[in-house]
């Protein structure tokens, strides 16, 4: 495409290019940073979104990738698939939308240096070029197969809870370190065919076997995880091809992805040794699911319309029960018939609130909930004791006292939202049944609190009527 440029812009051609990939860099930068507050994360994804653009377009004037036509193409379709997505997919599949991103983010990395690979020749590729080849192929590949089971776990197609062989742990260690030892031998002689399918079969080994021992409830760790690998995996793919704008967003997405691992594993109470050898998401067995032998209060929507109503400070804490029942639009509702009623409302978001960091905001966001009603679990703690009424919709081990009060609880120390310090505590809940961590919730039998069973959203729409007959 730069032929039919005149001869004066081509001379200039590859210095633009880099100076128009650093700006796109930059955007990527400023977007990720803008990600991290509510009332900024839309212009951030926007920035982001533009960014990347700008990368794919410059991308058309370099010679030594690919023809435009190809990369046209690639816009078209990619755009048309991501908008369908976009409108398709319900909220509530937004982390296996994540984990097929990841899936096909590494899978691609791995092609491209693959691709590089072959097209150059191993004759003619330098050992740094040959070194990230390997890496980027063992990166991605992990990161493919692993993703997809992920996937598998979240939507039920593959059962949710531990699925290993004896010694797993022992087994991923050993294939791990060979796999190394392959990228190793593979750089030092690339010509030998046998070396590149064996690292290639092991890598997608490694992904089946690193993530089918983790339980589904802790998939989400697993998939920030597989986010950041796939941002290595470009990163690698960067340096084969000597593309600054892969290398510097591949690295942005691998940095973003383990520092997000990293405020998973301690708001689930996880180590990252765990995630990385898949020895967690199961329970100690220390605590029990509901026997039918302790006493609860129940309350109705009557009942929970007057306790709100005459309140001073509300605080709804959402979980993906929320997302499940798609209740957000009737919630806003009925903390706008509480705010009218002068009651001060405010939103309580743990960070694995839903299935990943962030869910419920972009959940709240949808149902126009303001900004500034969005507290993080630091933010909100103290206030829970200063709180009249909390509505815990859908919630259920983010809550659990048993966190703070039962050495040996598989949620023990871990960070929750500290409910039991209001004055009434409101569990809007289908039945009895654990939550994720398959244990008891303490706090349905504490004395300050009351269930309120059924579906979330039909339950907040008889709260919103019972509010509405008040006035």
């Amino acid at each position: 495409m730069s032929s039919f440029l005149p001869e004066a812009l081509q001379s200039i051609l590859p210095e633009a290019i880099q100076l128009l990939y650093l700006a796109a860099a930059a955007l990527f930068i400023i977007g990720i940073k803008r990600l991290g507050a509510p009332s900024t994360a839309r212009a951030g994804n926007q920035l982001a979104s533009l960014g990347m653009l700008l990368g794919v377009v410059v991308t058309l004037f370099d010679r030594n990738i690919i023809t435009f036509e190809w990369i046209l193409a690639g816009i078209v379709i990619g755009s048309l698939l991501g908008a369908f997505a976009a409108k398709k997919v319900q909220m509530t599949a937004m982390p296996e939308m994540v984990a097929v991103f990841n899936g096909f983010g590494g899978g691609a990395s791995a092609l491209v240096a693959w691709g590089e690979f072959v097209r150059v020749g191993p004759g003619f590729l330098s050992t740094d070029a040959l070194l990230t080849s390997g890496l980027s192929i063992l990166i991605g590949s992990i990161t493919f197969t692993g993703s997809f089971i992920a996937f598998g776990k979240l939507k039920g197609f593959i059962r949710g809870g531990r699925i290993a062989l004896p010694g797993q742990n022992i087994i991923n260690l050993v294939l791990t370190v060979t796999a190394l030892i392959l990228v190793g031998l593979f750089t030092w002689q690339p010509e030998n065919e046998l070396l590149f399918w064996s690292l290639l079969f092991l890598a997608l080994l490694i992904g089946l076997f690193t993530v089918l021992p983790i339980g589904g409830a802790d998939m989400p760790v697993v998939i920030s995880l597989l986010n950041s690998y796939s941002g290595l995996a470009a990163s690698m793919a960067g340096f084969v091809l000597g593309n600054n704008l892969l290398i510097i967003s591949g690295a942005l997405v691998g940095a973003a992805g383990l520092i997000l691992t990293n405020i998973m594993c301690t708001a689930m109470n996880r180590s990252l040794g765990s995630v990385l050898f898949g020895s967690f998401g199961e329970s100690s067995g220390v605590a029990a699911a509901y026997s039918g032998d302790k006493s609860f209060q129940q309350t109705s929507a009557d009942d929970t319309a007057i306790q709100c109503a005459y309140a001073r400070k509300v605080v709804i804490a959402p979980g993906y029960g929320l997302a499940v029942a798609q209740a957000q639009h009737v919630l806003k509702e009925v903390a706008q018939l509480l705010e009218n009623r002068g009651v001060e409302v405010k939103y309580g978001i743990h960070p694995v609130a839903g299935r990943m960091p962030g869910h419920m905001n972009v959940l709240l966001a949808e149902a126009d909930v303001p900004y500034d009603q969005l507290y993080d679990m630091d933010q909100i703690n103290p206030e829970f004791p200063t709180t009249d009424v909390v509505l815990i919709i859908g919630a259920n081990d983010v809550v659990n006292p048993a966190a703070k009060t039962t050495p040996g609880s598989p949620v023990y120390g871990m960070p929750i939202l500290n409910v039991d310090e209001a004055k009434r505590t409101i569990v809007f809940k289908r039945s009895m049944n654990p939550g994720y961590a398959g244990i008891d919730n303490d706090l349905f039998y504490e004395e300050n609190n009351q269930m309120f069973f059924g579906d979330a959203k039909k339950s907040l729409q008889e709260l919103a009527t019972a509010l509405k007959e008040l006035d």
